[in-house]
């Protein structure tokens, strides 16, 4: 069984089972005897304890990613970091890793691979404007519910670090996420949230054609793909998948980041628009060689089996193997050179030269500023529409008016010959609105899910509210919001952090009267005593029933509605009652204590040889109450009466009503016990 299965930490977290094992730590199943719930806890290795860079990232990341509240990310409840045990405790997902989904699958659907994925980009996006990129995206670290729900877990713990990468070139050990991680993170480099988008691409890929895009015998080797090798194209491998998906999975696993997809969002629109059309194609470039080498076919063949005349006959190579060597032909070898040479030369002149001395037509022009334009001003220019080549313009969402020129593909001031350029013109297409979700009275959670699901940033400020409850959303700010907004928009609500505090006032003193008199003196003044706070506490200084403690001091300023703790004395005492034991035995002993013939305490042990004095202690509710002490004859089990005392509860006197007999045991001739 494993250690620490059956274990309690910090008296808290019960282990239940452990349900997972990672590179840095073992996952285990718990109960919080606190807050009455399961919860999962991630114990560091013992291994890593003992590591400075390793127990750096588990306190510092795991203390960050608290901060995170989404409905697609792991919660993370509490942190502990001892010099013995370093753990974190997080909500506990009834579900399996989308891993596990994904092989389970004969045939992935590419309408379920966009929704998972849609689902993670939404909680990237929340914890990479909180600053924290997650650098181990990978389906082993998401978890899949079984409505379809997507939990992302592990942020931050599980990192590559040039300390890493090292690592594993030099000892050639698999990684499990070196199938998923970014270029830029196989050759050590400093990452960014781009790191996390060439991870969720290779996750789509995976899911769109079941198969990963770089596979080999060693992380190594994976790595060295990662930076250096092109991954198929996923409709190579499975033609169901539409264009424009396929459109989306390319550029998220661009090499260059500067290619990628800049940010969550970015990819996020571009999974909407292609939610609303399926059938649309982005048109992204990839692979484009920007100095593309020219070839061009030799003018004649040097050597081949066409026939050359020597002699008056034509001869082949067949004919000089019959014949046997013959002097190579230099002069006519040389001519063919000398002539394909000058055929080339004049070619390039005419190419290079050509345009400046027969085509007067082809001069020189700098590309307007089409950005702000609208299509309908360009087309109507002339000269606009002589100049250039325009390709069918593009629309995107914008806040620009509908028709308006965002985005042009050749840039503004550089210089392109007349009417040889392609221009390809991005258009606005308006604003896009989405409607505002009501939320307003519903919880923070279901509010901030619903808003993030409808495609806006969330934050939130508190507000205290007499009419609305903790936690609940009081408004939108501001409050004139309008009923929609444009997508990816941010908007904060207002939640309730509890009713408006009252002025603080004096706490009155309740000690030294009843219990009555002091509830009914701190409820007056505005205070809360619950019967669960109140403590019994035996003490026959102070009569019965009156209160000797409160958790706040008298005249403390206190504000109206805190919870007040008493101590309330029962009149009585703990007595102790002194018993001599029998003398000049050595013999063991059975003794019974009796409260008004109810049994409350015994003890078993060894006689010496000299008078002995057993202390026992007793406490009744009573102020008068008998205490009778029976002892057991050599462990024969035969209790006899030994003495009979009287207790005074109040004032803790004993009096002796039946003196011990002192020769109640005989000789034991079996049992011999040294003193003490």
């Amino acid at each position: 069984m494993d250690k620490y299965v059956g274990k309690r930490l910090d008296g808290r977290y019960e282990i239940k089972e452990i349900i997972g094992v990672g590179g840095m730590a073992y996952v285990y199943k718990a109960y919080d005897n606190i807050d009455n719930r399961i919860v999962a806890v991630k114990i560091l290795k013992e291994e890593y304890l003992q590591n400075e860079e390793f127990t750096r990232r588990f306190k510092n990341e795991s203390k960050a990613i608290a901060i995170l509240s989404h409905p697609n990310i792991v919660k993370v409840y509490d942190v502990s970091f001892g010099d013995r045990m370093q753990y974190i405790v997080m909500e506990y997902v009834d579900g399996i890793t989308l891993k596990e989904y994904i092989e389970g699958q004969e045939e992935f659907k590419w309408k379920e691979a966009v929704h998972f994925t849609v689902q993670i980009l939404r909680a990237l996006q929340h914890a990479h404007d909180k600053g924290i990129v997650h650098r181990d995206i990978k389906p082993q670290n998401i978890m899949l519910l079984p409505d379809g729900t997507i939990k992302v877990a592990d942020f931050g713990i599980a990192r590559f670090s040039r300390q890493d990468i090292r690592a594993t070139r030099s000892t050639d050990k698999a990684i499990g996420s070196v199938h998923y991680i970014s270029p830029e993170q196989a050759r050590g480099e400093i990452t960014d949230e781009k790191a996390d988008i060439y991870s969720v691409g290779v996750m789509l890929y995976e899911m769109l054609t079941g198969k990963l895009p770089f596979d080999a015998d060693s992380a190594v080797s994976i790595a060295i793909m990662q930076m250096q090798s092109e991954a198929q194209p996923p409709r190579q491998i499975n033609a169901a998948i539409p264009e424009g998906l396929e459109d989306i999975t390319i550029k998220a696993m661009q090499k260059d980041t500067s290619k990628r997809y800049q940010s969550a969002a970015e990819m996020l629109y571009d999974f909407d628009e292609f939610k609303k059309n399926p059938s649309i194609h982005f048109e992204y470039k990839y692979f484009v060689d920007e100095s593309p080498t020219r070839y061009m076919d030799t003018i004649s063949k040097v050597r081949g089996v066409e026939p050359v005349k020597t002699s008056g006959r034509v001869h082949t190579e067949t004919d000089q193997d019959e014949e046997g060597k013959k002097p190579f032909p230099v002069i006519p070898v040389l001519c063919a050179v000398i002539g394909a040479f000058l055929l080339i030369a004049v070619i390039f002149v005419f190419t290079v030269l050509g345009d400046k001395f027969f085509n007067n037509d082809s001069e020189q022009i700098e590309v307007p500023q089409f950005v702000g334009m609208t299509l309908d001003e360009i087309s109507s220019n002339p000269e606009y529409m002589q100049w250039f080549n325009f390709e069918t313009a593009k629309e995107q969402y914008s806040d620009e008016p509908v028709g308006t020129v965002i985005d042009q593909s050749l840039e503004e001031g550089i210089t392109v010959k007349k009417g040889v350029k392609s221009i390809t013109l991005t258009v606005s297409k308006g604003p896009n609105l989405v409607q505002i979700p009501n939320v307003v009275g519903q919880h923070r959670d279901a509010a901030q899910a619903a808003l993030e699901n409808a495609g806006f940033v969330v934050k939130y400020t508190l507000d205290v509210s007499n009419e609305v409850a903790v936690d609940f959303v009081i408004s939108l700010s501001p409050a004139e919001y309008p009923d929609k907004m444009n997508y990816g928009s941010e908007i904060t609500m207002v939640v309730s952090s509890g009713e408006i505090p009252a002025d603080p006032v004096p706490m009155p003193d309740v000690t030294n009267i009843s219990k009555d008199q002091a509830i009914a003196l701190l409820e007056g003044a505005g205070f809360t005593v619950a019967e669960t706070d109140i403590t019994y506490v035996d003490d026959s200084s102070v009569p019965a029933n009156t209160v000797i403690w409160q958790s706040v001091a008298a005249d403390t300023p206190t504000v109206p509605g805190t919870a007040i703790k008493l101590r309330v004395s029962t009149g009585f005492t703990q007595v102790k009652v002194q018993v001599q034991l029998p003398t000049q035995m050595t013999t063991p002993i059975d003794m019974q204590v009796f409260v008004n013939g109810e049994l409350k305490d015994t003890f078993t042990g060894l006689l010496p040889n000299e008078v002995k004095v057993k202390d026992v202690m007793v406490s009744e509710k009573s102020e008068n109450y008998t205490v009778i002490i029976r002892i057991a004859d050599n462990g024969k089990g035969n209790y006899t009466a030994y003495a009979k005392y009287t207790v005074n509860g109040k004032t803790g006197e004993v009096t002796i009503t039946e003196q011990p007999n002192l020769n109640a045991l005989t000789p034991s001739t079996t049992t011999t016990a040294a003193a003490g």
